[in-house]
């Protein structure tokens, strides 16, 4: 088995808001992240894939490919967009690191055709990062 890794970068904004929550809750628990006018942030996704050689081509896949789809689904999406406003699935939830892990990881499972997505890392500054590994 060989596992393939490919990066990407965007920049987005977004904020932290739970409708259930008071607006006094919203501010103790997310902090300046509830401001409803939002905040950016740049982020870096990273998708892993693994999968056999092809002997003919010597691939596991065709990372032009890969690129391709990585773009499609998740970097023209949401580059330069308001997550919350913008990106149907942040319509209702909150659109943290951990939930766009687990978004980008659902825009870009169905459009695998060979290899099989193993990992979505998605960094929102040099120290946080969220892994999501779908369900093995």
């Amino acid at each position: 088995m060989i596992y393939l890794t490919r990066k990407a970068e965007f920049a987005a904004s977004h904020y932290y808001h739970n409708p259930e929550f008071t607006p006094e809750e919203n501010q103790r628990v997310f902090g300046k992240c509830s401001n409803l006018n939002g905040h950016g942030h740049n982020y870096t996704l990273e998708v892993t894939v693994k999968g056999e050689v092809n002997p003919q081509t010597g691939f596991v896949v065709d990372l032009k490919e890969l690129k391709d789809v990585m773009n499609r689904e998740v970097v023209d999406a949401m580059d330069h967009r308001h997550l919350n406003k913008e990106v149907p699935e942040f319509a209702k939830a909150i659109p943290t690191t951990e939930n766009l892990a687990i978004v980008c990881w659902q825009r870009l499972q169905p459009r695998l055709k060979v290899a099989k997505l193993h990992r979505v890392r998605v960094y929102e500054s040099p120290d946080l990062f969220a892994d999501f590994y779908g369900e093995e």
